[in-house]
């Protein structure tokens, strides 16, 4: 008889089990009827624990697909091993959306675009990674039935009325993010900004100003205060630029702080 995954024991301890518990019981769905099953959008935190839980189930296999190289948001599939050791996997159901505007005079954030988008009536699950496109509006990596729904439709952000056009994958252009690499700092404090600031080659006074936005995260985890002090492991992702991670954290003689950092 087939093992169906222990929904109570996978919850337990889970750092958001509102989306783990729809998941697991895709995984269910998935081993009982033999069928390849996509989820909807994921945020990144949600991913890895359910790739964690999930992954250690001996008789279901995952992936992940956003899109695009490093996504953060991601759909993730589930299916039998056997069977996707038997066949191929199925694409990923991914499209594109082209939001298009003048904010010239009113310049918006990647969270302004995402809440005009809910409000047009997209759903959370059918949004993937969004980037911003200067001040001619926005991309976005959706699911196709949503690029269908608001495909030649208006929206509006902020104050500019924006058109939204369907895309095909090969026609949005994703910001381009580094190949991993190992980077050197003393810094005189292990403030966010501080460190943030030196793995991410911006100024201190523009990521102390990115960081109150809400556009910087620690650990999946909004963070909105410049001032807090990081601590080994701790993952820094900032919008549309990759993720940091602080590898070690050494005192020096002059007291400050020699730091070890991986950028992603």
């Amino acid at each position: 008889m087939s093992r169906t995954p222990p929904g109570a024991e996978l919850l337990r301890g889970s750092h958001d089990p509102s989306a783990l518990k729809p998941l697991i019981a895709l995984a269910e769905q998935a081993l009982r009827d033999w069928q390849p099953h996509w989820s909807g959008f994921l945020s990144a935190v949600a991913r890895e624990e359910a790739m964690e839980r999930l992954g250690s189930l001996s008789e279901l296999q995952l992936e992940a697909e956003g899109g695009r190289p490093q996504a953060e948001r991601c759909r993730l599939l589930l299916q039998r091993r056997d069977l996707a050791e038997a066949s191929p996997s199925p694409a990923a159901p991914l499209a594109g959306l082209e939001v298009s505007g003048n904010f010239l005079f009113d310049p918006a954030e990647p969270g302004d675009v995402r809440s005009a988008l809910l409000a047009a009536g997209a759903h959370d699950g059918e949004l993937g990674d969004l980037w911003l496109r200067g001040d001619r509006g926005a991309q976005v990596i959706v699911a196709p039935e949503l690029a269908s729904r608001l495909g030649g439709s208006t929206a509006l952000v902020r104050s500019v009325e924006v058109e939204l056009e369907a895309r095909d994958l090969d026609q949005l252009q994703p910001p381009t993010r580094p190949q991993p690499r190992q980077l050197a700092t003393v810094e005189a404090s292990l403030r966010l900004d501080a460190v943030a600031s030196a793995g991410f080659g911006i100024s201190r006074s523009r990521m102390a100003e990115l960081v109150r936005s809400g556009a910087t995260r620690v650990n999946w985890q909004p963070v909105t205060t410049p001032s807090r002090d990081l601590r080994t492991g701790d993952r820094i992702q900032l919008e549309n630029r990759g993720e940091l991670t602080v590898i070690s954290i050494q005192s020096t003689k002059r007291q400050r702080w020699r730091l070890e950092l991986q950028r992603h």
